[in-house]
């Protein structure tokens, strides 16, 4: 466990928890989260999850746009859920993924969990996109990838950063029960 470790999974808590509150402040301090991960995944030779963090970054780009601009009249999003076609769309796109992501670093890589590494990549793309639309069902995904994250990186022996995604879990299970909610005003 670096300092570095520690200063990223302190900014991540901060990132999701602003993110379950609706505060748009979340996605400038996930972007810093980010760019951090994405070294520290290099350096362990996770290379789809330092992939990760590097569209996680545009994301957190798109998700400002969306938060502050998106929506109908331009004002910012509102929590929906996502229609049954949607869904099985993300889901798709996610499994296609992991399928193309998990055999290049299967095949072209000294990658240390390369099917696995893929698909929570691929996957957590999917959550990602989704979190920005202010899609609930963001959370129910986001639960599913987090716990099999903390495994993986147990296997790495990245302790504090399978603590965060336990506290990611915890975050997201509380993130869906306050998005279910109606909301006064976003902050």
């Amino acid at each position: 466990m670096s300092p570095l470790e520690l200063f990223a999974a302190a900014l991540g808590v901060l990132a999701v928890w602003l993110t379950t509150r609706q505060n748009r402040w979340c996605w400038p301090i996930g972007l810093a989260m980010v760019l951090i991960y994405a070294w520290i995944f290099f350096e362990v030779k996770l290379y789809s999850d330092m992939l990760l963090q590097v569209v996680y970054a545009v994301l957190q780009l798109y998700g400002w746009w969306q938060w502050t601009r998106g929506g109908e009249r331009h004002e910012g999003r509102e929590v929906t859920r996502l229609v049954r076609s949607g869904l099985l769309l993300g889901l798709a796109l996610g499994t296609a993924g992991s399928l193309s992501l998990g055999y290049l670093m299967a095949t072209h890589t000294d990658a240390a969990a390369p099917w696995l590494d893929a698909a929570l990549t691929a996957f957590s793309l999917v959550a990602q996109v989704w979190m920005a639309q202010k899609r609930l069902e963001c959370w129910a995904l986001w639960i599913v990838v987090d716990v099999i994250f903390v495994g993986l990186f147990l296997s790495k022996a990245l302790y504090l950063t399978a603590a965060l995604y336990a506290l990611f879990t915890l975050l997201a299970v509380h993130g869906w029960r306050q998005w279910r909610q109606p909301q006064a005003s976003p902050a």
